[in-house]
């Protein structure tokens, strides 16, 4: 299909860790998180990824947490794509052990695979980085694939650093990507994914090089793609007008933006990607459209 046919999936993560502090805007408790997804979708949004209101918990408890908004959700638009995030635990059998939890009670067809390792912090008071080690180790990574493919999950994978994209291309030379993988291109804004002063990010900056580079990597694999930008505005760089012209599509939230000047909500944010989609000629992707992009498996 011709580029400028092809739909554009637009992802909006509506909370990750982000706090009331940092966003006003943000949905954290199972109300506000109904709310926020069914504007989202009705804006425009293809596939909604939110966490729960409590990142701390693991195992049945953070399903049943997640459960709270998601029973309703599917009640009234049984045919949504999203997925949860990984929950506490060490390791990825525990990070994963709420799914198996949220899979018998409502649909999911897309699961989760951070595959890769990187620092992520905040600049100290001299200005230095000081943070954490978001680390996932290959046993880890082998694990999440394996889960999805036994779940007939498509694994969205979070790309921070080009080191990541080399894992999943391994998988995928050797024939072992699970159906329905999305590669999600992370650039690291300003402010990276935890401060709200600038100085310490991660990855590639959003530029029409970096893209290029990743885009270079991912060259004759056919993997649907999106960009996003954490730690920053998406819109405030080339990053989408490029990808809509290069066939890629849209990750946005309140997840990832962050900005000194200004304080939007999801809506907000899904409508400024489809006004750009619109003025590209790109048409946006309905839930059946972006199931047949990323070739998800079917739903059980």
């Amino acid at each position: 299909m011709p580029v400028a046919q092809t739909p554009v999936i637009i992802e909006a993560a509506i909370n990750g860790v982000t706090p009331p502090e940092k966003n006003r805007h943000v949905p954290r408790k199972p109300d506000e998180i109904i709310a926020d997804t069914l504007r989202c979708l009705d804006a425009g949004a293809s596939v909604i990824h939110a966490h729960n209101s409590d990142i701390s918990l693991g195992g049945v408890r953070a399903a049943e947490d997640y459960l709270a908004a998601w029973r309703e959700i599917l009640a009234s638009r049984p045919d949504t794509l999203w997925y949860p995030t990984l929950c506490s635990g060490s390791g990825a059998p525990e990070m994963l052990a709420h799914m198996e939890t949220i899979l018998s009670e409502v649909p999911l067809r897309i699961g989760v695979v951070d595959p890769g390792s990187t620092n992520l912090g905040m600049p100290d008071d001299e200005g230095l980085p000081t943070g954490m080690v978001y680390g996932n180790s290959y046993a880890d990574i082998r694990y999440s694939f394996e889960f999805c493919a036994h779940h007939d999950l498509g694994p969205s994978m979070a790309i921070y650093e080009p080191g990541f994209l080399q894992t999943v291309l391994a998988y995928h030379r050797a024939g072992r990507l699970p159906r329905g993988a999305m590669v999600k291109l992370y650039f690291g804004g300003p402010y990276g994914l935890m401060a709200t002063r600038p100085g310490c990010t991660f990855g590639l900056s959003p530029t029409r090089n970096a893209l290029l580079a990743y885009l270079d990597m991912l060259e004759g694999t056919g993997l649907p793609w999106s960009v996003s930008v954490w730690g920053g505005d998406l819109m405030q760089t080339p990053l989408p007008e490029l990808a809509l012209e290069l066939g890629g599509h849209l990750h946005v939230g309140i997840e990832e933006f962050y900005s000194a000047d200004r304080e939007p909500g999801n809506l907000e944010l899904v409508q400024e990607v489809v006004e750009l989609a619109h003025k590209a000629g790109r048409p946006i992707a309905s839930a059946a459209d972006a199931a047949r992009i990323m070739d998800l498996p079917p739903a059980r």
